[in-house]
């Protein structure tokens, strides 16, 4: 059996990519890049939270944001990947429900003023929802990178970063590039920050 050519899918998967990110709501990643800089620049803490590659991706850029920012010890944002700790999520998953696997880690570590990025390609996952409703109970801006239709959480973010697009993998590509032109922003303002 001959093996298809990959070339050509891999191009049309460029090209769907590549029309993706053009639509990127840049007046919003604004918005997310100014409460970064503020988080930053007042000691406050960012929480980053998914499922599945989102989750991946969450703690990616976690990494970014902690080291990537900056490079200079102890000069970063404060930041939390809430799926990082399996023994946390394993453990609340089992005794308050896996809807609740943020929003239980966001009481006990979040304080008001802090931000919080949701990263769903649905926007419609139990426990995304829950998190985003408990950063208003609590006082977190909330944001949220969010592809398809944009599902409840388009709603229930303070400022929703949406690109409809229906492809889970490009959905999580557009997380990435966001995230990092966020970092690459923020480390080009790195010494602003006292």
């Amino acid at each position: 059996m001959k093996r298809p050519l990959f070339a050509e899918f891999g191009a049309d998967y460029l090209n769907r990519l590549i029309a993706a990110s053009k639509r990127l709501p840049l007046v919003e990643i604004e918005q997310l890049a100014a409460a970064l800089f503020d988080c930053w620049s007042d000691g406050r803490q960012l929480f980053i939270f998914g499922n599945g590659g989102s989750a991946g991706n969450a703690v990616h850029l976690a990494n970014d944001f902690l080291y990537g920012v900056s490079r200079e010890a102890g000069h970063a944002l404060r930041v939390h990947a809430l799926p990082a700790n399996t023994s946390v999520v394993t453990c609340l998953a089992n005794d308050q429900g896996y809807e609740n696997v943020f929003a239980s880690q966001l009481d006990v570590l979040s304080q008001p003023g802090d931000i919080a990025l949701a990263l769903s390609g649905s926007g419609n996952s139990p426990n995304i929802l829950r998190a985003l409703e408990r950063c208003r109970v609590r006082g977190l801006a909330s944001f949220a990178v969010l592809g398809y239709s944009g599902g409840k959480a388009k709603a229930l973010a303070d400022v929703p970063i949406h690109v409809p697009i229906d492809d889970m993998q490009i959905s999580e590509d557009l997380q990435l590039i966001v995230g990092h032109m966020l970092m690459q922003w923020l480390y080009e303002h790195r010494h602003e920050i006292k």
